[in-house]
């Protein structure tokens, strides 16, 4: 895995008129996990947008080393096409072997989903469906914007599983979450300690 590093200085964040957080500095290194905890609308996916480069900051930098892989509520994937159609879409795109993508497939549970259109899907299997993608990206810097929303008990615990194995590996996660997510090291900010 290439380097991974994500440095946040004096970051302040913006949303029409308000200033939703100011004074937010950060870093992870590889091997780092974060959760940024608070309730709706305080920041949390604005901040991981920033981070993503998809949103300006109102003020501060953020330095990024390594890819970045993005999960948010937003799943890339064409509801018009089958499961395995808009898989394999992303694994061409992605430079995914197809023993790689088949190994994230079965783990994660969607097998037997790969003939059902996008839009068919649950919450849940887009979720799931999502993060296969994900790790076929085999970006270092994972960004997570409430990855368990909409997860029974067993997806929840297989999905802290792989962030902890991303993790183990060399990579970071950035996630944003008003849920407990439990990593042994994850690391926790309160996004209402920013707040402006």
């Amino acid at each position: 895995m290439q380097d991974a590093k994500i440095a946040i200085r004096d970051l302040a964040c913006r949303r029409g008129d308000r200033v939703l957080f100011r004074g937010l500095s950060l870093a992870l290194n590889a091997g780092e996990a974060l959760q940024v905890a608070g309730g709706n609308g305080i920041g949390k996916s604005s901040l991981l947008r920033i981070v993503a480069g998809l949103a300006p900051a109102f003020a501060g930098t953020v330095e990024r080393e390594g890819a970045i892989g993005l999960v948010d509520e937003r799943p890339a994937l064409d509801t018009s096409h089958a499961l395995g159609d808009a898989l394999a879409f992303w694994a061409r795109i992605d430079g995914t072997s197809e023993n790689a993508a088949q190994a994230a497939r079965d783990r994660l549970g969607l097998a037997d989903l790969l003939d059902v259109p996008v839009r068919y899907l649950s919450t849940g299997q887009k979720k799931r469906a999502a993060l296969a993608r994900l790790i076929g990206q085999e970006a270092p810097l994972w960004l997570l914007d409430e990855p368990l929303n909409g997860l029974d008990v067993h997806a929840v615990e297989l999905t802290e599983a792989i962030v902890a194995e991303h993790c183990a590996g060399g990579g970071i996660a950035l996630v944003a979450s008003h849920q407990p997510f439990r990593v042994e090291g994850l690391q926790r900010l309160a996004l209402a300690d920013y707040a402006a």
